[in-house]
């Protein structure tokens, strides 16, 4: 348990040397850098994944405007701190690539570099044009999963059944769900205002098994989803928040990493095309064949491989 920027973090924790932070995605914990632990400890560096305010064992704050992203951003920092350390690389997956490109671009003078997995670089966390939440799609029948994700009947929905909750998400936004399996679904991003947009499976890919499932299942029967949630609920206060760093350049070196069938590169597309114009020092992306959302739970060897070589290579 770490003291940082007022509250406590529960990180894990393995190897000596360079840091690396890694920031978890939603509804995730610290244990989906699992097979990044050790390999990067077994590299030369210190590998630290905390699980973030609100998830798992962390704290959860009541107040629902204390899940903005600079608070998020501040607790990294002070975690650099409280591990009595000058800088660190900074990585992150889904929400946590979020946090990741951000942090690195408020302090260059502590996070020395990036990596993110699934979602590229956006100006100000969510784009320039608008307050984001009135940018989103919606129609009568479904809409925009970050707007799903902000209500009530969100929070219920994924916490009634945990284990078919993440045996769900985990099969249907990864690249061993049939792409017939998300057309009606799940399609660019969009959730059926009626109706399960998730598929449960009969058994599950190769590379998650039902113990895993055991602690996802465990760690949100603990915590619940209210915290994790409400960084949705603060998606236009994070915006405005961000207001003075509009247009600003991440000055840092930068590693971007997706597969080819995660839905956030649908959704995106136009944004990762362009990504370099903001993050000059940004390395070729690397594109995984037949990857879904879930990165560097997927494809662990080249994920680790590919963070490897970035971290040696600054």
């Amino acid at each position: 348990m770490i003291e940082t920027n007022g509250i406590r973090l529960h990180v894990a924790e393995q190897g000596e040397g360079p840091l690396v932070i890694l920031c978890h995605g939603f509804p995730e914990c610290w244990y989906s850098w699992r097979h990044q632990l050790g390999a990067l400890a077994k590299a030369g560096f210190r590998a630290v994944a905390p699980d973030l305010r609100g998830y798992g064992r962390s704290d959860r704050p009541e107040e629902l405007e204390k899940y903005t992203i600079l608070h998020d951003i501040g607790d990294m920092v002070g975690l650099v701190d409280a591990l009595d350390a000058r800088q660190a690389v900074i990585a992150g997956h889904d929400i946590g690539a979020a946090i990741a490109w951000q942090t690195a671009l408020l302090r260059p003078d502590r996070f020395r570099a990036v990596i993110a997995f699934s979602p590229p670089y956006r100006s100000r966390g969510f784009g320039d044009a608008g307050p984001p939440t009135t940018l989103m799609p919606r129609t009568q029948d479904a809409l925009f999963y970050q707007l799903y994700f902000q209500s009530p009947e969100a929070e219920a929905a994924l916490g009634r059944d945990l284990r078919r909750t993440f045996r769900s998400m985990f099969y249907s936004l990864s690249g061993d769900s049939p792409p017939s399996a998300n057309a009606g679904g799940f399609a660019a991003g969009m959730v059926p205002r009626n109706g399960d947009f998730l598929t449960n499976p009969a058994s599950l890919p190769s590379w998650i098994s039902e113990s895993d499932i055991d602690v996802y299942v465990e760690t949100f029967g603990r915590s619940g989803f209210r915290g994790a949630l409400n960084w949705w609920r603060n998606i236009d206060r994070s915006w405005e928040l961000m207001a003075a760093f509009g247009k600003a350049e991440v000055a840092v070196p930068a590693l971007y990493i997706a597969g080819d069938r995660d839905i956030i590169l649908d959704v995106f597309r136009p944004i990762i095309a362009k990504q370099s114009a903001l993050v000059p020092k940004i390395r070729p992306a690397i594109i995984l064949p037949g990857c879904g959302h879930w990165t560097q739970q997927e494809r662990a060897p080249e994920v680790n491989s590919a963070m490897i070589d970035f971290l040696r290579s600054l």
